[in-house]
């Protein structure tokens, strides 16, 4: 008997990734791949990772692929937010000091086959210190543990995506030296134009101006195996709406990292800029919104645990879950709206949330409740985030909340039929007051650990910071999208 590898040393793989690795081997044979995309999804929710050779995944799938950690130490323009050449790499923990390497395992549980890559694969992996512990970094780590967390309780999440996006033009690269920025300097973004008018919501002469170039998005995204439901026309110009069917756990996280890069990735290919920043800094371009739909089943049963009762809104399970989320709302913010941007959306009377209250199929509200008696499909909907959130982050933050609700039997008051003057809690108007907020939070602390919340302060101050230092406060929450916020996002989110 040899010497155990990483994977088995230290038990990294359940019986079912063992069995999808098996598979994985057969179909990378018999369809031919040459290189498999081994990734990550860093703080942002954005993938980083290596392209393996076939007999480098083999080897990965028993002794994982090490990697740097350094992309940890970036904040979004790649400035180093902490030093890791000092003691403890600037998080305190010791073996984080020098940018030491991580171990890439491998889910083979996420394997799919890039249609529009030649000969290529693509595979999740999560991320392990030398030693088999967990990166407590890593946000789908963190996302695994809100759902163990849940499952105490007698339940699993499950997830409908409905995220906004812009696809525009290019018309330049901006690829001049003089403009590719440098570490803490956001390259120029390319130059672009929009691809269709706007104005005339779910108008469909103007989704059928842009068919051409979703065609082949669409026919990828099925290949891919995501449950594609519907891609509409939003208010904008170049404005686009997809949505997802439900997804349980974790596969609703990762489906949302390989939609967002598979979108860019394609785009690009074509001559095209895919954005999820939440507003560009172009003309007649309003604000994206990300809503996340979501229930809870009950995992005896296996039933839908938001099923109303005749006479009420929702059931008290789905009551107290969404209590939760008004509760923790603001100190959740800089996880449901990360960047500078995403906080011009908060106005009122803009179809998106300036206050943490809910309401019956009201889409002013922060909570939407859409429920019935016998639906199976009974969910509420928040309406807070921004598309450029990190799919683990937002989830996760949803599922700490909503699971606080349920212990503690929260109550989330009266349902408001008029969002926009309720007398509740008014949610951040900026960046900086979701940071305030999730800095004195005991809860989130307690949840995702002082670790991790020290490290996304940190991380996202260094934004704000910098933000600042180039627009000034007057620029903070202010109307205008600011050129900095347009370097910053547009290509990048």
């Amino acid at each position: 008997m040899g010497e155990k590898k990483f994977i088995d040393k230290h038990g990294l793989w359940t019986d079912e990734q063992r069995r999808a690795a098996a598979k994985v081997e057969k179909q990378i044979k018999a369809e031919g791949l040459e290189i498999v995309r081994l990734s990550w999804p860093d703080q942002y929710g954005l993938l980083r990772g290596k392209a393996l050779t076939v007999p480098a995944l083999l080897s990965a799938f028993k002794s994982g692929s090490e990697i740097t950690m350094a992309p940890f130490f970036f904040d979004t323009a790649s400035a180093i937010a902490f030093n890791p050449f000092t003691k403890g790499g600037g998080f305190g923990r010791a073996e984080l000091s020098g940018s030491p390497n991580v171990v890439m395992v491998p889910d083979p549980t996420t394997f799919k086959v890039l249609p529009w890559a030649d000969k290529t694969g693509w595979m999740l992996a999560d991320l392990y210190y030398r030693d088999g512990r967990p990166f407590p970094l890593s946000p789908r780590n963190i996302m695994r543990n809100a759902l163990s967390e849940l499952r105490k309780e007698g339940y699993g999440f499950t997830a409908g995506l409905e995220i906004e996006w812009y696809l525009t033009k290019i018309v330049d690269p901006s690829l001049e030296p003089e403009g590719l920025g440098g570490p803490g300097s956001p390259a120029n973004p390319p130059k672009v134009m929009p691809v269709a008018h706007g104005y005339s919501y779910l108008l469909e002469n103007h989704l059928d101006e842009i068919d051409p170039l979703l065609v082949e998005m669409r026919r990828n995204l099925i290949k891919l195996g995501l449950p594609l439901r519907s891609i509409e026309d939003e208010w904008a110009p170049s404005q686009v709406e997809t949505t997802f069917d439900v997804m349980e756990g974790l596969e609703a996280a990762d489906a949302a990292v390989l939609f967002k890069a598979a979108v860019k990735q394609m785009a690009r290919r074509m001559g095209y800029l895919a954005s999820f920043m939440c507003k560009p800094a172009i003309p007649s371009f309003y604000g994206s919104g990300w809503h996340m739909h979501q229930s809870l089943t009950d995992l005896k049963s296996g039933r839908n645990a938001f099923v109303p009762n005749e006479g009420e809104p929702v059931s008290g399970v789905g009551r107290h879950y969404a209590a939760g989320l008004l509760a923790h709302a603001v100190e959740a913010s800089s996880f449901t709206t990360p960047t500078v941007n995403g906080y011009h959306r908060r106005r009122p009377y803009s179809l998106a949330p300036d206050r943490a209250c809910w309401a019956e199929d009201n889409r002013a509200a922060m909570v939407r409740v859409i429920a019935a008696p016998g639906d199976s499909a009974s969910r509420i909907e928040n309406r807070i985030g921004e598309p450029a959130a990190n799919p683990y982050l937002y989830m996760a933050s949803q599922i700490f909340s909503g699971l606080d609700g349920l212990r503690n039997r929260l109550d989330p008051g009266p349902l408001q039929e008029e969002p926009y003057a309720a007398d509740v809690t008014v949610l951040p108007g900026t960046l900086k007051q979701s940071l305030d907020a999730l800095q004195g939070s005991s809860f989130f602390r307690e949840t995702m650990g002082d670790m991790f919340i020290d490290y996304w302060l940190q991380l996202r101050n260094s934004e704000w910071d910098r933000f600042i230092a180039a627009e000034g406060a007057d620029a903070a929450g202010g109307e205008n999208v600011t050129q900095w916020e347009h370097r910053e996002y547009f290509e990048l989110m």
